[in-house]
């Protein structure tokens, strides 16, 4: 009887390196980039050259070039312990330290401006932007209560910090993107309050960082350098 000869180069698929890549993967790498600058691994230029780079990559292969000089490249990522759901308990004040009132109008809060710990927005058959992807943090923890009656409270926030809802609607739509920063000193936003025939959204802005949170880090490293050369 006649045995079948095997193959002895059998055809397999293609490797996982020339597979396409899919929209996660890119944002995993996205992410290590974002925490390897946060970490002062790289350079602000470096980070934008290699976003720009992962944006166009077309395979996994070509993903993994921007991050292999990288730790996260070479084993697990380290995890973080995620924020808390409310806030602690004393760390805000009842009254609040900023209100944001659109009744039949509009009302915008963005660019480099002070968030306070409490923030009040009212959105009466109006609109609300409030914008802190430029903000300055004095203070770790930071609520938005947000109410919207008619009309709508879009919130934007950085992409390296902490983002919670703790709101609902009201035939209304409450939408807030949960979001954990890797960096234990990230500032974290709460979203609460009420959404009543109308729209409260809370969502990271794409390629926005807390540059306090990256000037800490640069500190820490500027004073263990210094340790480390007798300064």
């Amino acid at each position: 009887m006649d045995l079948q000869k095997q193959d002895p180069h059998p055809q397999t698929g293609p490797a996982v390196s020339e597979l396409r890549a899919s929209d996660a993967e890119r944002d995993r790498i996205a992410d290590i980039l974002h925490d390897a600058l946060a970490e002062g691994r790289l350079t602000a230029d470096e980070h934008a050259e290699r976003v720009e780079g992962v944006l166009r990559a077309k395979t996994v292969g070509e993903l993994e070039v921007f991050i292999r000089d990288l730790p996260a490249a070479h084993g697990p990522r380290p995890g973080s312990a995620p924020a808390p759901h409310r806030p602690t308990a004393g760390a805000i004040p009842v009254e609040p330290d900023d209100n944001v009132v659109a009744i039949f109008s509009s009302a915008v809060r963005k660019g480099r401006w002070r968030a306070g710990r409490r923030i009040h927005a009212y959105a009466i058959f109006g609109s609300v932007e409030i914008d802190l992807s430029e903000a300055l943090y004095n203070h770790q923890q930071v609520v938005i209560k947000s109410y919207a009656v008619f009309g709508s409270v879009e919130i934007s926030v950085p992409e390296n910090v902490s983002l919670r809802g703790i709101g609902g609607g009201v035939l209304g739509s409450f939408e807030v993107a949960t979001l954990d920063s890797g960096e234990p000193e990230a500032p974290v936003v709460y979203v609460d309050g009420w959404a009543v025939l109308g729209s409260v959204e809370a969502r990271p802005k794409r390629g926005k960082l807390v540059a306090d949170i990256l000037d800490r880090v640069q500190r820490k490293v500027d004073r263990s350098l210094r340790k480390h050369l007798g300064h």
